[in-house]
């Protein structure tokens, strides 16, 4: 048996006193940082500089990593990678709601116990034959129970198969911010002295250390007593270049030139309000689509019509067909055939703009439609004809136009208007019972 039964362990019988026992324990699975980059990259996975000093630091240190950040950026992929170049067989603990000690560390078999009682019923009659009472047959059973919880009977699961595999291994919990806190507590005794503790057996402790790498999508925070024991690692996307790179080793058939612009429209689909941002593996997915469609270009038409690769939700892949046209070609147009008003510079009407009946129609004063010469509004010379003196003809106010005979501005004289202003008092007195200008 590759694993040790025994009592917990004190204080002084932790992973560094028996790393310090075992020679071969940490002995150079890898050479240093630039050889984890290289024994990496020789199976397809691109590790930047921070990465492959963790896993290393892992190696050396006999410390679990928790990898955090969002899904998609190759957390889970790193322990199969990990399993790959040190020739590690991987265990995996997927964690779900709800889940018990009993799906992540073992149960015993009662199925199996209870046929090997039915087997042994002959047996069994011998043993509380001489018995006259039925508590001494119960207490003649009871000096047997050992026989029945054994590791005979122990189902082990991936945290105990973990310490008892007789090779070396990689353990793999995966997604653990979506179980519950109690197996939180149940892991912390595995974090810390790599054993797990058996109330009927005692303590198995490991005799290869397993490397255990812990991932979370952060959908909820972990306890400090988690992260207090292991190396601690943010995975984010990666930047422009490295993504490329990423796609580029997958040998996904796409163009280079249409891999980058890809890999740029990708990057503002994250930008977006979406329910999943799309993950480095489906931008890998959406490059091998584009190469079997046989795409030459990526136009707004073909992005739309496989965008569903990389957005998995309705309401997303909505979103991202509103503002595609502008990811595939930020310099577009509106077409011109669209009957629609343009507003890109002053005040333009599209063809097929016209005002019906009784509608204003817009008349601008000469001038205020000023451009640069590569197309774009010149804002000072707009704003100069703004302020140029006399720059309103005299149908600016509605007056007739340019042609026709201007109606002469009508004056008042001072005695109309002062017969108006009496007419005014009048009325007002008239309607307070009081003659005008009399105060009675």
């Amino acid at each position: 048996m590759a694993s040790e039964v025994s009592r917990p362990a004190t204080g002084h019988d932790g992973p560094a006193a028996r790393a310090a026992g075992d020679q071969s324990f940490g002995a150079g699975e890898f050479a240093d940082v630039e050889d984890v980059v290289t024994r990496f990259a020789e199976v397809g996975y691109l590790a930047d500089r921070r990465l492959a000093t963790t896993v290393f630091l892992q190696s050396r240190l006999g410390r679990p990593v928790l990898l955090e950040g969002p899904a998609g950026v190759g957390k889970t992929q790193l322990a199969a990678t990990l399993a790959a170049v040190t020739g590690r067989r991987l265990l995996r603990l997927q964690c779900y709601e709800g889940q018990d000690e009993t799906k992540a560390l073992y149960e015993w078999d009662y199925g199996k116990q209870l046929l090997y009682t039915q087997l042994l019923r002959d047996k069994i009659s011998e043993v509380v034959a001489d018995t006259t009472t039925i508590g001494e047959a119960v207490a003649r059973i009871g000096e047997q129970d050992s026989a029945f919880f054994s590791e005979t009977f122990l189902a082990a699961r991936p945290l105990l198969e973990a310490v008892r595999s007789p090779e070396p291994v990689v353990l793999l919990v995966d997604e653990i911010d979506r179980a519950d806190e109690a197996l939180e507590a149940v892991l912390l005794e595995l974090l810390a002295e790599f054993q797990v503790s058996v109330p009927e057996l005692g303590t198995f402790r490991a005799v290869h250390q397993p490397y255990v790498i812990l991932t979370s999508n952060t959908t909820r925070d972990l306890s400090a007593a988690l992260k207090r024991r292991c190396l601690h690692l943010y995975l984010d996307y990666p930047s422009p270049e490295r993504e490329l790179e990423i796609v580029r080793s997958k040998d996904t058939g796409l163009p280079d030139a249409l891999a980058r612009r890809l890999v740029d429209v990708v990057r503002s689909l994250r930008g977006l309000d979406l329910r999943k941002a799309p993950s480095i593996s489906e931008t890998v997915d959406w490059a091998r689509t584009l190469a079997v469609l046989g795409v030459e270009e990526l136009t707004a038409a073909v992005l739309s019509d496989t965008a569903n690769v990389v957005l998995k939700y309705q309401r997303d892949l909505q979103r991202a067909l509103d503002t595609l046209p502008a990811f595939s070609d930020p310099n577009a147009v509106v077409p011109s055939s669209l009957d629609a008003h343009a507003h890109g510079h002053g005040h333009a009407h599209g063809p097929g703009h016209s005002h019906g009946p009784g509608e204003p129609h817009h008349d601008h004063g000469p001038g205020t439609h000023a451009h640069a010469e590569d197309g774009d509004v010149d804002g000072r010379a707009v704003r100069a004809a703004k302020d140029r003196p006399g720059r309103h003809d005299e149908a600016y106010y509605g007056s007739p136009t340019a042609g026709e005979q201007a109606v002469a501005r009508r004056t008042v004289g001072p005695g109309q208007g002062g017969r108006s202003f009496a007419a005014a008092l009048g009325r007002k007195g008239s309607g307070s019972g009081k003659a005008p200008g009399t105060g009675r």
